[in-house]
């Protein structure tokens, strides 16, 4: 096999699959590495699924410009990818009279950041819109560009568009050094040796150990963990808009909103770490996310959370995105420090870095080139003529999976065999929901690892949750003898 590419990615999450499906219009060979299983395994599966209007960042900066710029491409992007995602327009809450300043402060950063449709309410005009918030709202900022993703289709849907375009993964391959040889670079990871004339790096929480491999000026990343609570579909509708206090300068603080599928999720904290990988929930963490959802909404239905996770946002001491060839190792390019809102920036980044990619590498388009994507088939998203003929041609999906979120064995069986297939229950569980309702997989994940060992041919007890050592069955508790 050729291992020699015209550019490396390193990085599979949001920002490197974005950058890849941009680089797959141009005539070029692209390879990503990524250290874990599958696309979507660090930052961009545990995040507030949020497109964000763009009001928050300094004005100038690239923060505030790839924001702009990404919310933008985002709407249309979601129907090229199959991607659910709903503009239902965001809240910044002010409870104390005496900090309406900073609500207008606001206000008048996004309007010269260039956010449109932003608008200052007062408490009657809120109280309308959102019956649940808290008694003690004084105004708020309104921007009606602003919505709700699935994060994980969003990361996926970009890796497959990339895939069928040419651009080739390799999954399980930690980077562990870069070295410049002629014009360009070799690349030892896990998995293998590879060359390539330009590298990328979009390693996320990783992203300043990858460039202090190659450069003088070293960064430094603070892995900031967030804490976030799911509530059962029976609570939607507490929240209308995306609900956020006031910011400080740890983040947008603990936020209320619908997410894409039905749910309410109110999180995150903002609690730095020094573990790049692992962000366990922790007691503390998630009485912090209820304490502090209970400033802006009253009544959260805390009895009704499904589950609690936490995620890690990657952030760089300048508190900036930085976008830009290393200026000491040309043919380096950084993407470091992509925290939030780094997820609706992911289509203005991926633009940007290939542009700067294209330029340096004097690359031309594809005569040819599939925007195009499709989502798994979902059967009860069809009429009921469409889904009898369906289930008519192709059985599995009239056999019922997971119950909670009515996940039949065809949409598993697609989310295996389609381009960059699940490989784990994670994975599957990102493509189709399956594992994700009220049960969290409690009655569902035996026949989802029976249908993996049975798609990929392999034993069993190999089947992991997300990858590596994540082995859920280690033996027999007696012999069939």
């Amino acid at each position: 096999m050729d291992t020699r590419y015209d550019v490396i990615i390193i990085g599979a999450g949001v920002t490197g699959c974005a950058i890849a499906r941009e680089l797959s219009r141009f005539d070029c060979k692209v390879l990503v590495l990524e250290k874990d299983e599958d696309v979507c395994c660090g930052t961009s599966k545990a995040n507030s699924g949020i497109v964000h209007a763009g009001y928050d960042a300094k004005p100038g900066s690239l923060k505030a410009k790839m924001n702009v710029r990404g919310n933008e491409m985002m709407r249309s992007l979601v129907s090229e990818l199959d991607i659910p995602y709903k503009q239902i327009g965001s809240l910044v809450v002010c409870t104390d009279e005496s900090l309406r300043g900073g609500i207008e402060e606001l206000y008048n950063r996004g309007i010269a950041n260039g956010v449109t449709g932003l608008k200052i309410m007062e408490a009657s005009e809120i109280r309308e819109l959102e019956p649940n918030i808290s008694d003690d709202v004084v105004c708020a900022l309104f921007a009606s560009t602003a919505g709700i993703i699935c994060p994980f289709r969003l990361n996926i849907a970009l890796a497959e568009c990339a895939n069928q375009n040419g651009v080739e993964f390799k999954f399980d391959s930690t980077v562990t050094g870069i070295e410049a040889i002629g014009s360009g670079f070799k690349v030892t990871s896990s998995g293998g040796e590879y060359c390539a004339s330009v590298i990328v790096n979009a390693a996320g929480c990783h992203s300043d150990e990858i460039h202090n491999l190659v450069s003088s000026k070293k960064y430094h990343i603070t892995p900031r963990r967030g804490d976030y609570m799911l509530l059962d579909r029976s609570c939607e509708g507490l929240v209308n808009h995306v609900i956020f206090p006031q910011p400080t300068s740890l983040g947008k603080g603990i936020l209320v909103t619908p997410t894409a599928h039905g749910n309410i999720l109110i999180g995150p904290t903002a609690i730095d770490t020094d573990n790049k990988d692992e962000a366990p929930v922790t007691s503390e963490g998630l009485a912090k996310v209820i304490e502090g959802s209970a400033k802006n909404i009253k009544g959260v239905p805390v009895k009704q959370v499904i589950t609690g996770f936490s995620g890690l946002r990657a952030h760089e001491d300048g508190g900036e995105f930085i976008l830009e060839e290393t200026t000491d190792c040309p043919g380096f390019f950084d993407c470091v420090g992509i925290e939030s809102p780094g997820l609706t920036a992911c289509p203005a980044v991926g633009e940007y870095m290939a542009s700067l990619v294209a330029d340096r590498l004097s690359l031309s388009l594809k005569s040819s080139w599939n925007g195009i994507c499709h989502d798994v088939k979902k059967p009860f998203e069809l009429s009921e003529k469409e889904r009898a003929e369906l289930i008519a041609s192709e059985p599995a999906y009239g056999k019922i999976i997971c119950r909670c979120e009515t996940i039949t064995e065809g949409e598993i069986i697609d989310s295996i065999r389609r381009p960059l297939g699940a490989r784990s229950l994670d994975g599957v569980k990102r493509r189709t929901r399956a594992g994700m309702g009220r049960c969290q997989g409690g009655f569902c994940s035996p026949r989802v690892m029976e249908i993996l060992s049975r798609e990929l041919n392999v034993p069993l007890d190999s089947i992991t949750k997300n990858g590596g050592s994540s082995k859920i069955l280690f033996g027999r508790t007696k012999d069939e003898s």
